[in-house]
């Protein structure tokens, strides 16, 4: 860790001593006392977010911000946060990934980041997260691992989204949106404020025929949330959503070639593995607050959330619309959490619990057995696979801050999780079964304030994902494609190491906050496939087998946003890397023929239709992680009620496979985005112009490859699955509150 720490540390000193002395203090105004403390860490709600004095780097977006912003997916919100990359596809569906954790997988599993809305812990079974953006009071990134509050997948981080809610959503709101490839939204919302209560009711549809050839979708929401004060110092807010999202996925194009000529063919060997998604998505929460004394408070929270999915899989090459599967999935999580924190002038504490009841239900059917050959058992609208796996968690968690010294706040995290998998098989009893995992997680950090408007802060945290029933007992694939299980895995691990500092300074008489880090995660026991992602080999199966670390540095810096010109800076330089792979399957097609089938794994194997060959990638990159990414925004306000936003986002080159032998070039972007707000009587209005990719930069929204995937026989530029960006598009739309 030496070589990489050494020349950091130094870094972020410069930077804290730039922070700290050579720039002019904030008034005194503006600087936080430091005062008692008290715990600001939660599962379940945002209202107490606050920095100072958490020992870990955070990012933070508020809800006006993601309003005025008017985007399409929460990509273009989040990119601006350091640490970040997210894969986009068609529709406003993404994967997150935080400090280059899981960039390696690309289809349905989980991203090892917790991704938690209103206190539930979501996960939709595409692996991706789905979230009306015009319901949004604030988003939180936790960046290290996070597992100490949020317990399973948190190996890099959480997400945590709060939905609107409050006085200030009170009156009546219509708005309404169009733009490039038929895309447009329409909004309504209605709320009230009354002394004892607040609430609101919004409804709102988003669509687009899609820049790919079926890549259209259509997401329509029912949600509100209403806000009850029992006393003076105790409420209950109820809040609901109801999700109804279509989505086709196409718009991934085979090799360089297409990608260049046709990047949205319509050849249905282009076809995405799963398309045709129905989603109906519902969630329930209740929760209890009550202020006890001055400094001590009670939240308990209790969901329900529900994803009924219905989608195709396994695409027929030569037949449009064609499928061999009809995938049926029903999911419910539900659960209690309850948190109780007391603050003091040197000792702050919470203590919580963690209950969780879910059930995962999928049942597969034979939707078409073309191209299935004569595999045994292939009958259209016959059963291929129905299972379902009950989820039990018992969690308990807890914080404790200690003031050793009046500039000094220690902070001590540690969660115990106890899981219990029950997976039933109905067609194959042989594959059921149930295991248990007991697993602790846990953060130390300390937060020093150098001086009244900066700190340094360091911590040391863990992450850690359980195997899953799949994993364990009945492995995934299809009749072609077969990983077999392996009941004896254990959880993954991930260990963040930590330093940064934070500040608020001024630069030229203009307030500016600071956040710089340097981290370093390293991950072990992995679980994958032993002979490589998504490959096809009799002796496949799931093992802890492969380390990662990820190391970096993140600087986010930002200037106060009321004043003619203002900007936010958000960096990252991240280096990925496989510390221990030395067993990756490598599959080219046997133009030739005619050789034996293969009985062991020599270097290379000759088989009937493949030649694979084994490679170390011991010290390779983890494909999809650019080393450098730039998010420059600037703001010029010539006037009041206009606001004009520059946007560059710049990323540097990348592998799209383990061996690191196909590159992605880098590329920068420009956004524009124009708004004009105006008073008229009692309503305000709002109008903007939104242009993304101003220059029209051609360059790949994902690009991933991991063998021969157009069974030439070579492997190269050909091969790579690429989802060309669309190119310059426009949004324009307007905005109304009474």
């Amino acid at each position: 860790m030496k070589d990489f720490f050494g020349p950091c540390l130094g870094s972020v000193a410069v930077v804290a001593v730039s922070a700290g002395v050579a720039l002019a203090p904030v008034s005194s105004a503006v600087a936080e006392e430091l005062g008692i403390i008290q715990v600001d860490s939660t599962t379940i709600d945002d209202r107490f977010e606050n920095k100072r004095g958490e020992p870990s780097n955070i990012g933070v977006i508020h809800g006006d911000e993601v309003d005025a912003a008017h985007s399409e997916n929460i990509q273009q919100l989040l990119q601006g946060v350091p640490g970040i990359t997210t894969e986009l596809q068609s529709g406003d569906s993404l994967k997150i990934h935080i400090r280059g954790v899981e960039n390696q997988v690309y289809m349905g599993e989980k991203p090892g980041v917790a991704v938690v809305i209103d206190g539930v812990p979501v996960f939709e079974r595409t692996g991706r997260v789905n979230i009306d953006l015009d319901n949004i009071e604030s988003i939180k990134v936790v960046k290290g691992g996070a597992s100490y509050l949020f317990g399973d997948d948190a190996l890099s981080g959480a997400v945590i989204i709060t939905t609107k809610r409050g006085a200030k959503q009170a009156g009546v709101k219509l708005g309404g949106e169009m733009g490039s490839f038929g895309y447009y939204k329409g909004l309504a919302r209605i709320g009230v404020a009354e002394e004892n209560y607040n609430g609101h009711v919004q409804i709102s549809r988003r669509e687009t025929d899609g820049y790919y050839d079926e890549s259209d979708s259509k997401a329509d929401y029912l949600n509100g949330k209403l806000q009850y004060y029992l006393d003076d110092v105790s409420d209950l807010t109820f809040g609901f959503e109801h999700a109804d999202r279509m989505k086709n996925s196409h718009g991934a194009v085979k090799g360089v070639t297409a990608a260049e000529e046709d990047p949205k063919s319509e050849d249905p060997a282009y076809d995405d593995y799963a398309s045709h998604y129905e989603v109906l998505l519902d969630k329930y929460f209740l929760t209890y607050s009550r202020d006890i004394g001055a400094d001590s408070n009670l939240m308990v929270n209790t969901y329900r959330f529900t994803d009924a999915t219905d989608y195709l899989s396994s695409p027929i090459d030569d037949k449009e619309d064609g499928y061999n599967y009809d995938n049926d999935y029903d999911q419910t999580q539900q659960g209690l959490k309850a948190e109780y924190r007391a603050g003091g002038e040197s000792l702050a504490w919470m203590v919580a619990t963690d209950l969780r009841d879910n059930t995962y239900d999928s049942e597969v059917i034979f939707n078409d057995c073309d191209g299935l050959g004569a595999w045994a058992g292939c009958l259209e609208g016959e059963q291929y696979g129905d299972n379902s796996t009950d989820e039990q968690v018992k969690a308990l968690y807890g914080e404790l801050k200690f003031r050793p010294a009046q500039k000094w706040v220690l902070t001590l995290n540690g969660r115990y999780d106890r899981i219990d998998l029950d997976y039933t098989d109905y067609l194959d009893s042989d594959l059921s079964g149930g295991k248990s995992f007991d697993v602790s997680s846990w953060r130390l950090g300390a937060n020093h304030a150098l001086r009244d408007n900066v700190d340094i802060y360091s911590n040391v945290s863990t992450g850690f994902r359980a195997p899953s029933a799949e994993q364990l007992f009945v492995g995934s694939g299809s009749p072609t494609m077969r990983t077999a299980p392996n009941p004896d895995l254990d959880p993954e691990h991930a260990v963040n190491v930590e330093l940064g500092v934070r500040s608020r300074t001024a630069l030229f008489g203009l307030p500016m906050e600071l956040d710089a880090a340097i981290f370093q995660i390293d991950r072990t026991d992995h679980i994958q496939a032993s002979a490589g992602q998504y490959t096809t080999s009799e002796d496949n199966r799931y093992e802890n087998i492969g380390d990662i670390r990820s190391r970096g540095v993140e600087l986010a810096l930002g200037s106060e946003r009321q004043r003619k010109y203002s900007f936010d800076l958000a960096y990252t330089y991240l280096d990925t890397e496989y510390t221990r792979y030395d067993e990756f399957h490598l599959r080219t097609y046997n133009v030739a023929g005619g050789y034996p089938s293969c009985k062991y794994t020599p270097v290379p194997c000759v088989g009937d239709e493949w030649i694979t060959t084994v490679y170390d990638n011991t010290g390779n990159e983890v494909p999809r992680v650019p080393n450098h990414h730039l998010n420059l925004r600037l703001y010029y306000a010539p006037k009041a009620n206009w606001l004009l936003t520059t946007e560059v986002d710049t990323i540097s080159d990348y592998y799209a496979d383990e061996i690191n032998e196909l590159k992605i070039d880098g590329h920068s972007t420009v956004n524009l985005l124009l708004n004009y707000y105006r008073d008229v009587g009692k309503s305000n209005w709002e109008f903007f112009a939104r242009v993304d990719n101003l220059f029209d930069e051609d360059y790949y929204n994902t690009a991933r490859s991991n063998g021969d995937g157009n069974d030439d026989g070579v492997y190269d530029e050909e091969d790579l699955s690429l989802v060309v960006n669309p190119g310059r598009s426009y949004t324009a739309g307007f905005s109304v509150r009474f």
